[in-house]
């Protein structure tokens, strides 16, 4: 049996990287390498990208769209982890999970498009709402995300791990501050929300692991569902999810931590609140469903193998 050919554009990146520890071990891939003096020489991309089963790009937005026009062999699948295909036409969401139609679009997509870090915590809580009634798409959303540092790539990181870190480091900082972050159109198109919604990331000094939170005040909510009727009803939604899971309302603790599943493939959704008010809390890895691991799960979906192949 013939293995499948994979190259990744962008192998030296963070999140280049963090797929090839994922698949670099495994035996029914043939992972394609490019020579380090060449990543840049665009006739011996064209090469790889052309010879290969499945392209992942591990790219800036414009070095996506480049390799993008270089692959004219019809049978390349691509994956682009960067933003610049996440709401463009012909290019399928990544998010599988979001429902069986998902899934199946994804399976038979050639071009997919991983969706971001903060705006996967953000579609988790939010899209299953709104697509089940419980919240209005023109509710006036509010969220916060946080997030290691590993997300911001690596010069960010160098700049935490220094010897000589700067002061302010140690403390969370927040961005995005003119509230127009980079993942807002994709959480709003794939939410299909009215509004964009108010979005502030936040960076802690630590290296990986999200946590991702929305907001809701129940009495503006269609029935005035209290937060154990929305936990409920996001158990539901996610029931048969290899990946994603909801904890029992009321089961969570005191304090939840963004770090708790680094190093996995898993995104857990904690639900808070009372009857006047409600929390959604989505906790996963940014550099696992938050990146990289969802778009190996992707592949596999694309391959009709096992999705959690290589994930566990």
């Amino acid at each position: 049996m013939s293995k499948t050919k994979v190259y990744i554009d962008g192998q030296a990146g963070t999140t280049g990287l963090q797929i090839f520890d994922r698949i670099g071990a495994r035996e029914d891939l043939e992972l394609m390498r490019i020579d380090e003096d060449k990543r840049h020489d665009n006739e011996e991309r064209r090469k790889f990208l052309n010879a290969a089963d499945i392209v992942f790009l591990c790219l800036p937005d414009a070095g996506a769209r480049e390799a993008v026009s270089l692959i004219d062999n019809p049978n390349v699948r691509v994956i682009d982890a960067s933003t610049a295909h996440r709401t463009a036409d012909g290019w399928t969401y990544g998010f599988p999970e979001l429902s069986a139609d998902q899934r199946a679009a994804i399976a038979n997509s050639r071009r997919v498009a991983n969706p971001g870090c903060h705006a996967t915590g953000f579609i988790s809580c939010a899209a299953p709402l709104i697509r089940m009634g419980i919240v209005p798409v023109f509710y006036p959303l509010t969220c916060f995300s946080l997030t290691g540092y590993s997300g911001g790539g690596k010069k960010m990181i160098a700049n935490y791990e220094a010897a000589d870190k700067a002061q302010p480091l140690y403390a969370p900082g927040i961005y995005g501050l003119t509230l127009k972050h980079k993942h807002i159109p994709e959480m709003v198109k794939v939410c299909g929300l009215d509004a964009p919604p108010v979005f502030l990331p936040v960076v802690d000094d630590y290296y990986k692991g999200m946590a991702t939170t929305i907001m809701l005040h129940n009495g503006m909510l269609p029935g005035t569902p209290t937060a154990e009727d929305i936990c409920e009803k996001l158990q539901e939604y996610y029931a048969g999810s290899h990946f994603v899971s909801v904890m029992p309302f009321g089961t969570n603790g005191t304090t939840l931590y963004a770090n708790e599943l680094a190093g996995t493939n898993r995104l857990k959704i904690v639900v808070c609140g009372h009857e006047g008010q409600t929390s959604v809390t989505a906790l996963f890895d940014n550099l696992g469903k938050g990146a990289s691991g969802a778009a190996v799960q992707n592949m596999n979906i694309m391959l009709g193998i096992d999705e959690a192949t290589g994930l566990e």
